[in-house]
């Protein structure tokens, strides 16, 4: 299979997946915002986690993202120290991983005392349940990519994704309220850590050959560049859930709520660019690692063109259509989400960029330089929530995170260029005219925005934006509308 073939097929395999699985999370929140919760108990959910998340990046520490690596460097090189590879993580995680989640379900009664919240402490209990079942599902869905197999990465998703819809709903109507809708997540978790424990052994560690000599200090390389990749997830999870925390302890569950909302709306909106980032890392890596230098920016370049070319506008869209976004799905109780989504845009545009150039720093051997400018910004976002939470409430969430994630993503854009030689003037001319694009969308939109009356009137709207935005975008000639149809055909 060519690349291009297989990254087509990677992008429609992710992309299908993350619908599917947004799609489930999507109908979650809503179905317990809006009907099942209140506007505190949904907020305390959320709460909880941003809690959970942040222990549970010490039950796999970079070792999942540090065998991807070298799992995808000797399976060209040295197919005899895959399977070590494997075992050696897996068995550090699973260590790891029963370790913390332990000592977090014990400590969860303390914690939930000490932020004068006992409400938290039956969902903190929870914690050795999802620490560790999310850890082996992190870990298969970082291997099937590391052996090109995103299809069953893309599975592993959809089962996730869904098995927490049905078990959520299922053990809140059951009565546990936000700690069965905590529950939830480690049904979607198990299961789909349980089918990729059986896929991977079966149609990829068995097709390796018998561990042989893997030479010395195999394991000290691994666990070296686990690392920076530690430290990058553990900014990762300040970025993601540090602020989702500070809005808990300062102003309370509803506002996390609010947040949490604003936040996922915008996520949402990253599914294809997480689509296309996931697919063209490894293979961003093969041709680096082969010296094609050529070919490994004009798959980078492709990726970034079409992320530019629908994320202004998109995100431009966002904030025109947040208030109706928010009153028609989640109901007028959440109307507080409203500016924080408008602001939440900008992190929408800046998150698409960043999933298709941050996942490729790993493969290019250029983890220790992203993880510097993941921390030292996280670091920084952490002191901006403080005072803008403080002063503008939870809106000040919103803007700290905006503002260090730009930074953040600038700079690793400047890294791939540093490896990669972009085509800077090329990417110049190509923003000029989507930013022009985009004024003339915006002006139809917000036309159209006072008329929104429903769910069926507020599609109707954005998918007038949209015709207008292929329109211009294809007669510009910047939409290649055959090349499309052939690459989801």
């Amino acid at each position: 299979m060519s690349i291009a073939d297989r990254l087509a097929t990677g992008v429609k395999a992710t992309l299908g997946a993350n619908l599917l699985y947004s799609a489930a999370n999507g109908v979650l929140m809503i179905v317990l915002a809006r009907y099942l919760l209140t506007p505190d108990a949904f907020g305390l959910l959320h709460y909880a986690l941003s809690i959970i998340a942040s222990v549970a990046i010490l039950g796999t520490l970079g070792l999942p993202s540090a065998a991807a690596r070298y799992v995808t460097e000797f399976s060209e090189t040295a197919p005899e120290r895959v399977r070590y590879v494997v075992r050696f993580a897996l068995g550090g995680i699973v260590v790891l991983s029963i370790t913390v989640g332990t000592a977090l379900t014990v400590a969860g009664p303390q914690i939930a005392t000490r932020l004068n919240d006992p409400a938290l402490a039956p969902l903190l209990v929870l914690g050795v349940g999802y620490v560790v079942t999310n850890a082996l599902y992190s870990t298969f869905n970082r291997l099937f990519q590391s052996v090109n197999r995103v299809d069953w990465s893309a599975r592993l998703k959809t089962v996730s994704g869904v098995a927490r819809l049905l078990g959520a709903v299922g053990f809140v109507l059951a009565g546990f309220g936000a700690a069965g809708a905590l529950g939830g997540y480690l049904v979607g978790f198990g299961l789909a850590a349980a089918l990729g424990a059986v896929v991977f052994y079966r149609r990829s560690y068995a097709q390796f050959p018998p561990s042989g000599d893997v030479g010395s200090g195999l394991r000290r390389r691994i666990l070296e560049y686990s690392v920076p990749l530690t430290a990058t997830r553990g900014a990762n999870i300040l970025y993601q859930r540090v602020d989702t925390f500070l809005v808990g302890s300062l102003l309370g569950p509803a506002a996390v709520g609010y947040y949490t909302i604003a936040r996922q709306v915008s996520e949402f909106g990253a599914i294809p660019a997480n689509s296309v980032g996931y697919t063209i890392s490894p293979t961003v890596g093969e041709q680096y690692a082969s010296e094609d230098l050529a070919r490994a920016r004009r798959v980078y370049e492709m990726s970034l063109r079409h992320i530019l070319l629908l994320y202004v506008p998109g995100a431009v869209g966002l904030v025109l259509v947040a208030r109706p976004t928010v009153t028609q799905l989640f109901g007028s109780q959440y109307t507080g989400a409203v500016p924080v989504l408008q602001v939440m845009a900008g992190f929408m545009l800046v998150t698409a960029i960043n999933k298709v150039t941050s996942d490729g720093l790993d493969f290019l051997g250029r983890a220790r330089e992203r993880a510097i400018a993941k921390v030292v910004t996280a670091v920084v976002n952490v002191g901006l929530n403080v005072v803008l939470i403080t002063t503008v409430g939870v809106v000040g969430a919103a803007i700290a995170t905006v503002i260090t994630f730009s930074a953040y993503t600038l700079t690793n854009v400047y890294i791939i260029h540093d490896e990669l030689d972009l085509d800077v003037r090329g990417l110049g001319r190509l923003l000029v005219g989507v930013t022009a694009i985009t004024a003339v969308m915006a002006g139809v939109v917000r036309l159209l925005v006072p008329l929104v009356s429903g769910i069926v009137s507020l599609l109707l709207v954005v998918g007038v934006g949209v015709v207008v935005w292929g329109v211009l975008a294809t007669l510009g000639g910047l939409l290649d509308v055959e090349r499309i149809r052939t690459v989801l055909s």
